[in-house]
């Protein structure tokens, strides 16, 4: 089968890569020079582990290209996706479908014989009939279908989210595209991959939904473990405690300061946005996203608070930028709140991520921008841990103390035992779980 992707960000990129290691050829596509320039080159423009062998395994096999040619990638095509932005629109943050139609009316321009042409950006319900309406105003002999195909990626672990996915939601019921796609995802039938077929309506809905609940499940932890630190309770013991009941489950049950990234925000404003404008409101995910956005705004005062109530003149020692560990991205990370407010609040502020220093310098400025962890330490008065890298929950202690004004610890992810970092001498700070412990114990 031969295949085109149009768009090379995140979804587009481990998408493509993804077909070609199945054995598709696949050509992607993207309007921006500079990016396929890299590709051609073998740079890869996103952090995501794996992702760079992918790639030139499947470059060097001949089944992977990219290209700036629309027209040579969609020719001959049987399936043509579609995996352009669609960032939240400013103001009312609904799904900004620009690249969008500009794509399905390109395509359309360009498409010869039957193909099938998918949306695998997520997009507000409906837009499959749109994009469908698009192609048979632009080229009204043109021979195709729309289907809806919607990614559950977890930027991190892609590429095995991929592979090995829970599921496969297919939004079409015409035999022929679902023919097309049935062959596509085939290697996935030999793992018994359940592949659902829809409607377009209702795959879309599917990604939004399934978003919206994991932040509704984020955010209840989140609520819980506030309380949880108003009556001397353990959120992680509670989180467990309701995790085991296999209605709850245990995944998206951990505590932190907040969701971010570039799926839950959008998604979880644009359901919202979409219900209010149908006459059907979700008031639960209107109150997740109000919530979430003033979580992240709030822990900086819990580091405040740590610090006596100021931090004028201090030292913070930021480990951790980025919205997760594993990638670059930064888009709604809680750091974009935190170390600003730092900073209003009179501290000077020094930061460092394994992988997200040059993302995180577009958003956040006047900080100092460290070479490793113990590179933020020197005569810091308090570290705060944002993002829970696997290289900080092995911090050597008694090195972190020695380069430190005094041991203070304001863990927002929790990878530290509260009693462990008394023991050591830290006064320490978590999120949801009994009181702050100094090494006195109290």
């Amino acid at each position: 089968m031969r295949i085109a992707m149009i768009g090379t960000g995140y979804v587009g990129l481990v998408s493509g890569a993804c077909f070609s290691e199945f054995g598709t050829n696949v050509v992607c596509v993207d309007k921006d020079q500079s990016k396929i320039g890299k590709l051609l080159a073998g740079e890869i423009p996103i952090f995501e582990p794996g992702l760079d062998k992918l790639v030139a395994n499947n470059v060097a096999a001949g089944r992977l290209s990219f290209t700036t040619d629309l027209a040579a990638a969609v020719q001959g095509a049987d399936a043509v996706f579609i995996a352009v932005g669609t960032p939240s629109r400013a103001g009312d943050g609904q799904a900004d479908l620009t690249f969008v139609r500009q794509a399905a009316k390109e395509v359309a321009e360009v498409m010869d014989g039957y193909t099938v042409v998918v949306t695998k950006s997520t997009v507000p319900v409906g837009t499959g009939r749109e994009v469908a309406q698009i192609i048979r105003e632009t080229r009204p002999d043109a021979d195709f279908d729309v289907a809806s195909n919607p990614e559950f990626l977890r930027e991190g672990a892609a590429i095995n989210d991929f592979m090995r996915p829970d599921r496969v939601v297919i939004g079409t019921l015409e035999p022929r595209a679902q023919e097309v796609l049935r062959e596509l995802y085939r290697p996935l039938y030999l793992i018994e991959t359940p592949i659902l077929f829809t409607e377009l309506e209702t795959s879309e809905l599917i990604k939004y939904s399934a978003n919206a609940f994991l932040a509704v499940k984020i955010t209840f932890i989140n609520e819980i473990a506030d309380l949880c630190e108003k009556v001397g309770a353990d959120v992680h013991d509670v989180a467990k405690g309701i995790g085991l009941d296999g209605r709850i489950g245990r995944k998206f049950l951990h505590p932190g300061p907040g969701y971010g990234g570039s799926c839950f925000p959008k998604d979880t404003t644009a359901l919202a946005h979409t219900a209010q404008e149908k006459g059907a409101p979700v008031r639960i995910v209107e109150t997740v996203v109000d919530i979430n956005d003033k979580r992240k705004k709030r822990m900086a005062e819990k580091v405040l608070a740590h610090c006596g109530g100021s931090l004028e003149g201090k030292t913070v020692a930021v480990l951790g930028l980025t919205f997760k560990p594993n990638t670059d991205d930064m888009r709604d990370a809680p750091s974009i709140d935190i170390v600003p407010a730092l900073r209003a609040a009179g501290a000077a502020v020094r930061v460092y991520d394994p992988e997200g220093i040059e993302e995180a310098k577009k958003v956040i400025s006047d900080v100092t921008w460290c070479e490793n962890a113990y590179d933020t330490m020197p005569d810091a008065d308090v570290l705060v841990i944002i993002t829970e890298w696997n290289e900080f929950r092995g911090l050597d202690l008694d090195r972190v103390k020695t380069l430190m004004r005094t041991p203070a610890m304001v863990d927002l992810r929790n990878i530290y035992n509260p009693s462990e970092m008394a023991g050591a001498g830290f006064d320490y700070t978590s999120v949801g779980r009994p009181g702050r412990l100094d090494s006195a114990g109290g």
